[in-house]
């Protein structure tokens, strides 16, 4: 019996062996087919172009810039600069900015005007409460936040040869350019109709000036002076329109609106409604005041019933007298 367990035991010792050595086997053909294709697949990859920079440097981050162009760049346009002799233009040229402190641009910028021999029109500097806050501290304190926004606008004027001179000099302040124009508007054909009508003018003025001198009769005389007066003004209208056009050519016209981010203030203030609250009288003080004031109204309430005692009397009989006269009806109709 014990000679037939140690075979068993041995043929089981020999089964395992032979399973162990074939799983090996198996196990070392796919490792040498893998180093085989590794070695044949290592010139081919070693031919093929390694992958483009700009593949490996892309990232999914935003752009910081919204143009590659500086903010003098921005601030630049041939509408500015362009010149003919043989033609006028009025330019205009307008810009929406964001910058750090409105107030110190504000500032600046005027600065800059003064030194490229322009003049300020407008400056219109306001600040604007976007939502607020307030928490009690104690004390009879209050913390206030308020979350506010500055904007300006100013309207500038330089010399039209200047124009783009001075948005190049003030693009310093630009945080952030939302917009800007240029303008070049060609006037000269406003400047030769303003002269054939100084001109036609002219030639009227002096006509009527001979009629006048020539005499004639007295009514005839004072049309041709209310004429001539109409000439004048017209004349007068002329120039003044002349001198207008001849500075909206020298000196261009430059809306700049200004911006800044929004920030936050943070004061400490009274507590106002606490402060009266506690200053207010005292509990019983306010129940001696409601109890007293509760009198004195009863008292004006039959102070006012007095003051009506006829009407009160007239009601009372008839209401005794609509009782009585039910009360007779009741018994009436009563059976026995």
């Amino acid at each position: 019996m014990k000679h037939v367990n140690t075979l068993t035991r041995t043929a089981a010792c020999v089964a395992v062996f032979v399973l162990l050595a074939s799983c090996a086997k198996k196990e070392e053909a796919p490792a040498s087919h893998m180093a085989e294709d590794r070695a044949a697949a290592a010139p081919v990859m070693s031919m093929a172009p390694p992958p483009p920079p700009e593949a490996e440097a892309k990232t999914a981050g935003v752009d910081n810039a919204v143009t590659s162009a500086s903010a003098q760049q921005q601030m630049g346009s041939s509408a500015a600069t362009y010149t003919d002799s043989e033609r006028k233009f009025i330019r205009t040229a307008g810009a929406r900015f964001l910058v750090k402190d409105v107030y110190v641009a504000a500032l600046n910028i005027e600065d800059t005007v003064a030194a490229h021999g322009g003049f300020v029109v407008k400056n219109d500097i306001e600040s604007q409460t976007v939502n607020a806050q307030q928490h009690p501290v104690g004390n009879g304190k209050l913390n206030v936040l308020r979350a506010y926004t500055v904007e300006g606008k100013l309207v500038v004027r330089v010399p039209s040869a200047k124009t783009q001179e001075f948005l190049r000099a003030i693009a310093s302040h630009i945080a952030f350019l939302d917009k800007r124009n240029f303008s070049a508007h060609d006037a000269q054909f406003d400047l030769l109709r303003q002269q054939l009508e100084m001109i036609r003018n002219q030639e009227s003025q002096g006509e009527l000036g001979e009629a006048v001198k020539d005499g004639g009769k007295l009514a005839h005389k004072t049309e041709a002076i209310v004429a001539r007066n109409a000439v004048k003004a017209e004349r007068d209208g002329a120039l003044l329109a002349k001198k207008e056009f001849e500075d909206k050519v020298a000196f261009s016209t430059i809306d700049l609106n200004l911006y800044q981010n929004t920030k936050v203030l943070q004061t400490e203030e009274t507590d106002v409604r606490r402060v009266f609250h506690d200053a207010g009288p005292g509990f019983f003080s306010r129940l001696g005041d409601n109890l007293r004031s509760g009198w004195e109204g009863l008292q004006e309430f039959a102070l006012w019933l007095a003051g009506i005692w006829p009407v009160v009397l007239i009601g009372g009989a008839i209401a005794a007298a609509i009782w009585r006269l039910r009360g007779k009806r009741r018994k009436l109709h009563k059976p026995d």
